[in-house]
């Protein structure tokens, strides 16, 4: 170092400051391409190409204390030589979870969809960020058309929206609209002075309305679970039951949300009726279909959602069943006075200058809570275009077909038992070992069967042959949740569940 420093200074015109040496780039770009073309080879022959191999495991489990070992964690102060980084790369793909793989159904996403992959390669380079239309010009117009599309299919004839990191910031963008369109003045003096406001939801709503409320400063102690029907459905008499509740202990409802494709059973709940409730109270209507939001795309399924169009905002995940890539999740609104930037804005003068030479409308990033904010519209976008709405439809059709296929499949086999028919993609079901199948329906049978799930959990995880979710729910003991969402799995894949299980538990 101190010799190229030396030949650096001998240059002509060499300026040096404070000990650093200013003239040309510190960066070896040459090394630095060659770096990229080699690690991309890595991932295209370790992830890209492997993504559809059913031969290969879902992950090589290792324990943390022996993992941090073998990644060789630790930071130092001179780098690593460049085969030891490719070497890095391979031992992450080796270690990580392929949620590609078509035996990944872990979680509500999975699989591989290459030109959504191929316009994460595009922006990860270009590492844009999306607020003025002078640094993202493509990306800013990118959003537009797909928010656009979105409201199309929702029903509305006009809107807006912004796309967010993940489903539970969307409801919580959508949770301070609701409050900010009840009481704007809350914008600059705050929560004091404010009545108890309170909002309604269901008992199978995601986790992230009470974060939400925690969040905002409205409490959890606000947020009024209504009760669900035996297939996880909000009731709409129990909801019209609260707000009157609410109402005469002298609180301030806002809010109601709904589901539209509950976490864990799958559930829509019944929208035109809660809309009914909503405009005879008041309140803003807001549907979570972060999940459940992709049916609209399938004019078979789209029924599940009837209703939708009276909603007053609807947070949807592109990422879950459409397959666009982590994270694309856009919060929806019907409202197109400009409430989201009258709600968010800041007015940031060294960003949103108004004497710009090109219209300032485009510049759209005060509308966000967010200041960088990354082009995740693009891969939805991309992956449109190439695919068309009959490629995204085939999607949905063929997930709910498979899932259908796997229900009737439980029905035939010996020891496994459905929780309930479900409306979509998830399959709930339990797996009764042949030990437990003479024993009497009682207390100590759901005790042994609670056992059950978590131990083939634990089996398939460290044998790497899939991934499946298991949980509780409601006093029902731990069942499988089966998410069919990626193109890649097929019939064959159901029954190898089905068969992995048998085998797994058979000393059970």
């Amino acid at each position: 170092v101190g010799v190229c420093k030396k030949e650096m200074l001998q240059k002509k015109n060499a300026v040096l400051v404070d000990g650093v040496i200013l003239n040309g780039p510190i960066m070896d770009s040459k090394a630095g391409e060659k770096f990229v073309e080699d690690a991309c080879k890595i991932i295209m022959e370790e992830v890209v190409q492997k993504a559809d191999d059913v031969t290969e495991k879902v992950c090589e489990w290792q324990a943390p204390e022996k993992l941090k070992q073998i990644l060789d964690l630790e930071m130092r102060d001179t780098g690593e030589c460049h085969q030891k980084i490719l070497q890095l790369c391979r031992d992450v793909i080796k270690y990580s979870v392929k949620t590609n793989h078509p035996r990944f159904f872990n979680q509500l996403y999975a699989g591989i969809d290459y030109y959504s992959l191929v316009a994460r390669f595009i922006t990860e380079a270009l590492n844009p960020s999306v607020y003025t239309y002078e640094v993202s010009p493509v990306f800013l117009l990118v959003e537009e058309a797909v928010i656009k599309k979105m409201i199309e299919f929702i029903g509305w004839e006009e809107g807006d929206g912004i796309f967010n990191p993940g489903g539970s910031v969307s409801n919580m963008y959508a949770m301070n609209l609701a409050r900010y369109k009840f009481c704007p003045e809350i914008k600059e003096k705050g929560l004091s002075g404010l009545p108890r406001l309170v909002l309604f939801t269901s008992e199978e709503c995601h986790y992230s309305m009470k974060k939400a409320a925690s969040f905002l400063g409205i409490g959890t102690e606000n947020v009024y679970f209504i009760k669900t029907d035996e297939r996880g459905k909000m009731i709409p008499e129990e909801l019209e039951k609260q707000v009157q509740r609410a109402r005469k202990e002298g609180s301030a409802p806002f809010l109601v949300c709904a589901t539209a494709g509950t976490t864990v059973l799958g559930a829509f709940d019944p929208l035109d009726k809660i809309a009914d409730i909503c405009e005879k109270h008041g309140l803003w209507f807001h549907v979570d279909a972060s999940w459940g939001g992709s049916a609209l795309i399938s004019r078979k399924h789209r029924r599940l959602l009837h209703g939708i169009h009276r909603a007053d905002s609807v947070a949807w995940n592109p990422h879950k069943m459409l397959l666009a890539g982590i994270q694309c999740c856009a919060l929806l609104v019907k409202d197109n006075s400009g409430l989201l930037k009258k709600c968010y804005s800041a007015e940031a003068a060294y960003l949103f200058q108004q004497d710009k030479f090109y219209d300032v409308s485009y510049d759209t990033g005060d509308k966000s809570i967010q200041c960088s904010r990354r082009p995740d519209a693009f891969k939805f976008w991309l992956m449109w275009k190439a695919l068309g709405t009959t490629g995204l439809e085939e999607r949905v059709n063929r997930a709910l077909a498979l899932a259908r296929y796997l229900v009737e499949e439980i029905k035939k086999r010996e020891g496994f038992q459905l929780l309930l028919e479900p409306e979509y993609a998830n399959v709930c079901f339990w797996y009764i070992p042949p030990s437990l199948r003479k024993m009497e329906d009682g207390p100590e049978f759901w005790q042994k069967l609670h056992q059950v799930a978590p131990i083939i959990k634990e089996r398939m995880m460290k044998k790497g042959s899939m991934m499946l979710g298991y949980q509780p729910h409601w006093g029902k003991v731990n069942f499988f949740r089966q998410v069919v969402i990626s193109p890649q799995v097929s019939r064959e894949d159901m029954d190898f569940l089905l068969d992995e299980i048998e085998l797994l538990a058979k000393d059970l």
